[in-house]
């Protein structure tokens, strides 16, 4: 596998579509759409947009169990009804354009009249061939309506508050977008790559996992460069604007199910909206961090990203998917994971599968002179480890195998096989050029990795004087590196001398 082709991101671990499909359900908002789905029906009024008439917005709160007076509550009834639009869950059929003023004739001045012309201008709902996927679909279609709830409500998210629409508007009703100071496109790459950010942080192994992310982390992922040291007071203050942002639009995003969400404290809000002083953007330096805001993904959450990254032809791996796929791809695969992540992955792809031809379908694609060879090896290696007794005649196949002999003599002399053959010489070097090509490959020059070079060196003497002829691809990388890295000076120099012969020997 070549370097550009490794995945862009470490594989993430779902919970199954039934339980996605679940948090989907119970989604606040999509909950709520799908309540006003079951309710519309010939009385139901829109406006030509699908939107529901305001005379019903009232009822519709009310059935939603909320309060009807209220503002925000008719609000959130009108996104879940766009939200049950958008989806499919209710069809609407808009008004039909009546040809213009006087359509009505005479009887228009009638009472009757006026209210058949007011009536003409709404068109009508019902439920949608796709609310019947809510209670009789997989749990496949459930979470594709809730894919397409979650791109109206990340939509609606990027658009500014409708104060500040209302005040960009000029005197011929057009948006003034250079007042507003707000671009579509960069509003909705700017939310994108938050929600990348967040993804990132909670898949990395080492990095956020299940622990919420403070909110000036993320905001300064976005705002402060990856080769600045100290951030600048101007920096900061771009930062503690991008978590007002952001505290706006998490709001947004919790009811749908994506994201759990602790909002930035009152109190600091009301401080960010005074004169502030110079360094005092500096939210994480608060010994509560937590006061300026929390986000984590939820599972549902994890997947809705995924789902999006993959629609933009983001390589976004899911433990779990190869496990219908050969061993070449598996390794391949599992080669640029973490270990953890490797482990999970490869035991999913042996569950269910013959021991013994799992090992030889393994061991098969872990052959190659290539750059990747290595990691393959140290993956196939890994995920034989657990095997029992059913791989050793796959594993005995192969241990005159210049290639596989060497990873084999070690599974057999591990479980304790008495009549493993010795390996030559040349099995042994090729064995510790392969072991260290593997090990910089999957984790670079770690602390533990001197002491491996140390190890696998100290019980042959002469060896690099006789390790430079080895007929190994990496043999002149790992001994570059052996000249870096190795604990005892004298050998260091002894590997610098030899990576200067094994590199005349094979030139670039």
């Amino acid at each position: 596998m070549s370097a550009d082709s490794h995945p862009t991101l470490p594989p993430v671990r779902l919970h199954s579509d039934a339980e996605l499909a679940r948090d989907a359900l119970g989604a606040p908002l999509f909950a709520r759409a799908v309540r006003l789905a079951r309710w519309a029906g010939p009385d139901t009024r829109v406006g030509v947009g699908g939107e529901l008439a305001a005379a019903q917005l009232p009822e519709a709160a009310a059935l939603l169990g909320l309060d009807a007076a209220d503002a925000d509550s008719v609000g959130y009834a009108s996104q879940a009804w766009r939200v049950a639009v958008d989806t499919g869950l209710v069809d609407v059929t808009e008004p039909e354009d009546d040809g213009g003023e006087g359509g009505g004739g005479e009887d228009d001045g009638g009472e009757g009249g006026g209210v058949q012309g007011e009536e003409e201008r709404f068109g009508t709902a019902a439920p949608g061939e796709d609310l019947a996927l809510v209670t009789g679909g997989a749990p496949g279609d459930v979470l594709d309506l809730w894919l397409a709830a979650l791109d109206t409500v990340i939509a609606d998210t990027a658009v500014p508050d409708l104060d500040d629409l209302v005040d960009a508007l000029d005197a011929g009703g057009e948006i003034d977008f250079d007042r507003l100071d707000w671009n579509p496109g960069r509003e909705a790459d700017f939310l994108d790559g938050v929600l990348a950010n967040l993804y990132l942080l909670t898949v990395t192994e080492g990095g956020a996992a299940d622990e919420p992310v403070p909110l000036p982390v993320l905001a300064a992922s976005m705002v402060v460069p990856d080769d600045m040291g100290e951030p600048t007071d101007a920096v900061l203050e771009q930062v503690s604007d991008a978590m007002m942002r952001l505290d706006d639009q998490f709001r947004q995003l919790e009811p749908i199910g994506l994201v759990e969400f602790r909002p930035v404290d009152e109190e600091l809000m009301a401080e960010a909206d005074g004169p502030r002083e110079p360094g005092t953007a500096n939210a994480a330096d608060d010994e509560d961090v937590s006061r300026y805001g929390m986000v984590r993904l939820t599972p549902l959450g994890l997947y809705g990203i995924r789902a999006r990254m993959l629609e933009a032809g983001i390589d976004a791996p899911a433990v779990g998917e190869l496990a219908e796929k050969g061993a070449d791809a598996l390794l391949d695969a599992v080669s640029f994971y973490s270990e953890n992540a490797a482990q999970a992955e490869i035991e999913q792809w042996l569950a269910g599968r013959e021991p013994s031809a799992a090992a030889a379908e393994l061991l098969a694609a872990a052959r190659g002179d290539d750059e990747g060879g290595p990691l393959r090896r140290l993956r196939c290696q890994q995920a034989l480890a657990p095997a029992g007794p059913e791989a050793e005649p796959a594993v005995r196949s192969v241990l005159d195998d210049p290639e596989l002999g060497g990873l084999a003599r070690v599974w057999l002399a591990e479980r304790g096989v008495s009549d493993v053959p010795a390996p030559d010489p040349e099995m042994v070097f090729w064995l510790t050029v392969d072991t260290i090509a593997a090990q910089l490959a999957a984790d670079g020059e770690t602390e533990e990795l001197p002491l491996l070079m140390e190890t696998l060196t100290a019980h042959h003497a002469g060896f690099f004087e006789q390790v430079w002829r080895v007929e190994h691809p990496a043999t002149a990388y790992v001994l570059e590196a052996m000249g870096r890295l190795h604990p005892d000076r004298k050998a260091a120099k002894e590997a610098r001398k030899a990576a200067f012969k094994a590199r005349s020997r094979r030139p670039a």
